[in-house]
This record gives structure tokens, sequence and C-alpha cells, in this order.
């Protein structure tokens, strides 16, 4: 017998603040969420390990339920994993809950819808605490005219005019497309089987645009008609932006939290 202990697979539910990250990929010129968590499982576990990713995030977004997992002989509890990564990871960084996977789980590939959420500040005076979290915008919005505009959304597109990237597949289905305000939050929330690159910041650059009226609700659905790449927009800046849920068959992360 070889005595090497058999491989198991570890999915873990993260939330992090990617205002100090280039992002969450791993990255030459910048520290990355995926860095940051490759060198506490190598700490927790004393072996280096390739992290996968259910959703890209790019510098300065935040996530509230990212999903990732990795392969590892160690044979900690779920428990202990999520525990014992918290103690090695930075303040910005958390594992919220942490679950035992079928060998073959891919976070991305399995997943079967995303949840993002783009918040908005809008009042005349900008927040020193939501500086980090949500994007500025001191004119007035007219949310009833975005709310409008973000329910043309549903059901299934070509996003084309949401992104920058060309040469790939930009149909997707949004499940769920909704505006709404609270006090000086406005809150816009999309849940789709998959997103381009950047299709939420331009959602939400477009949707604010129609909420200054400068756009028309007319306007803004004559965007899905149109299959130039990046005309939607403009981009909102990515503070604002935050991964919220991902979804698989079978699989409960969010379910109750080991930590």
């Amino acid at each position: 017998m070889s005595g090497r202990q058999p491989k198991r697979r570890i999915a873990i539910l993260l939330e992090y603040d990617g205002s100090r990250y280039g992002g969450s990929q791993r990255q030459k010129n910048a520290p990355s969420i995926q860095e940051a968590l490759e060198e506490a499982i190598e700490r927790l576990t004393g072996a280096e390990t390739r992290l996968a990713l259910a959703g890209r995030t790019d510098a300065g977004v935040h996530a509230r339920g990212q999903v990732a997992a990795f392969t590892t002989a160690s044979r900690h509890r779920t428990e202990v994993f999520a525990r014992g990564l918290n103690a090695w990871l930075p303040e910005d960084i958390a594992v919220r809950n942490a679950a035992e996977v079928e060998e073959r789980f891919d976070p991305r590939r399995h997943a079967v819808s995303r949840t993002y959420r783009y918040l908005v500040y809008n009042a005349p005076a900008r927040s020193p605490l939501w500086r980090d979290r949500a994007w500025h915008v001191a004119e007035p919005l007219d949310v009833e005219a975005m709310g409008r505009a973000g329910a043309v959304l549903a059901g299934q597109h070509d996003f084309a005019a949401f992104s920058r990237r060309e040469g790939v597949p930009t149909v997707r289905c949004m499940r769920r497309a909704e505006v709404s305000r609270e006090g000086p939050l406005v809150r816009l929330e999309f849940e789709a089987n998959a997103f381009l690159r950047h299709q939420v910041r331009r959602t939400a650059g477009a949707l604010v645009e129609v909420g200054r009226g400068k756009l028309s609700v007319a306007g803004f659905r004559a965007l899905l008609r149109n299959a130039e790449p990046a005309t939607a927009g403009p981009s909102a800046p990515p503070h604002g932006l935050c991964l919220i849920r991902v979804e698989y068959p079978g699989l409960d992360l969010e379910g109750p939290e080991t930590v």
C-alpha cells in the first residue's frame, strides 16, 4: 500500500471586501482573493493546492456569497477548514461555511444561477460610511423609471451591448432584475444563469442614466436589440458591486454557518 490519503473536494462560501485586491483571480501585479486563499490553505494543510472560483470579480468588487473549491488530502472536518482558514486569512476575507462535495464539483460550471447587487448612494452629500460600498450619485434619480427599464431585462436576451467581450456567446437568461430604494440607497439586484464580463456594471450605469433622465426606458430597451459590444453604459464604478449568491442543485452553502 502506498499510504497516500484519498483526495477530498471541499467547497467554501466566501465573503470579502475587494477594495485592496486586483480581483478574485490570481495575477502577477496585484494581490488577489485566490492568492490569499491558496496561501491560507497551504498553511492549514501543509500542501499547495489550486483553487477554483464560481465567478470572477474585478478589482474593487466585493462578495457576500462567492463560492470556491479545492482538492486536498487533509482529513480536517469541514468546520475545522472554515475556522482554520479564517485564522490565516486577512481580515477582509472570511470563510462563512464549508462542505465536502463530489470530486468532480466545479464551482463555475455547476452553478445554476448567480445574484449580483449594485448599490447607489443617492443623496446630495457623499457618505464616508458608504464610500467603499456604493456609488455616490448626487442628483435625484427617478427610481420608478429605473424599475420599468430594469423589468425589460427579464428573460433570455442577447446582452452584447452590456459587455466588451467579442467572439463569445452573449445570450444569457436573466431570471430577475429589480430596482428599489430604501432611504438614500438605491438597490439594483440581478439574478441570471450567468453574466458577461462587466455586464452588471454596464447595466447599472445605463439604469442610472435612465434615473437621471438622460436615457429613456425605450432607449434602454433598444440596447437589448443592439448587438454592438459595449454600447450600454457608462460602466458603473466597481466598489458598488457585490456578488451576493451562487446557487447549485443539491448544495446549500447558505445554510447553518460553521463559523
